[in-house]
């Protein structure tokens, strides 16, 4: 636990939340306006894969499903692998974050069959995309479903219980919630002012005639 709260605390300021906590600071609004605006970015695409990669791989491996198989039925679904693909990181440039957690869980974990599924999935993907890797939210998901169903802590009944309350995306919530904060203090303390977007990167699409004007 204390591992991913670091590992997830923060990812630089070009990620939406981080983006939209800066914005918001930039704008004179307090500490906790600020890190509301940030977390309201949280979702599928952003932060909140985790919940939704614990339970796809948990279940893939629950129907006794083989990782190509699994595929197939993702494609045939028409739905995203959730944990799977990184906008920069890649297997040239592996996030570190992810390896850290694969060596901790091999390392003290009694068994792993969720994650390693999920490492098999990757080895596929990635053949089709570099960059189609098995990225933080999916190893977090997935390593949790491992710690919850063989710790020996847990009835089966508790484990599911927890997978399936949204526990995982509070874990990402609580960890980047530092970071947030650390991004607010920080244009606080080199008292930054408002906020426009670089002009450079707006876009004015003109109509090329106007009806009833020649």
């Amino acid at each position: 636990l204390e591992m991913i709260l670091m590992l997830t605390a923060d990812h630089g300021p070009a990620v939406s939340g981080a983006h939209n906590t800066i914005v918001t600071a930039r704008a004179g609004k307090d500490l906790i306006s600020s890190l509301c605006s940030g977390l309201l970015t949280i979702g599928p695409r952003f932060g909140g894969a985790i919940d939704g990669a614990a339970s796809m791989f948990s279940q893939a491996v629950d129907q006794g499903l083989s990782p190509q198989a699994f595929i197939d039925k993702m494609r045939d679904e028409k739905k995203l692998v959730m944990g799977i693909g990184h906008r920069i990181k890649s297997l040239e440039n592996p996030d570190k974050r992810v390896e850290i957690l694969k060596k901790f869980v091999k390392d003290n974990f009694p068994k792993s069959q969720v994650l390693d599924f999920a490492i098999q999935v990757e080895k596929l993907t990635t053949r089709k995309k570099s960059n189609l890797i098995l990225n933080v939210d999916g190893t977090i998901g997935c390593s949790f479903v491992d710690l919850l169903r063989y710790s020996g802590l847990f009835t089966p009944e508790e484990a599911e219980t927890y997978l399936n309350s949204g526990v995982l995306n509070g874990l990402f919530v609580l960890g980047r919630s530092i970071g947030f904060i650390g991004h607010y203090l920080d244009q606080k303390r080199l008292k930054q002012g408002l906020y426009r977007h670089p002009w450079d990167d707006i876009c004015y699409m003109l109509p090329t005639k106007v009806e009833g004007c020649d």
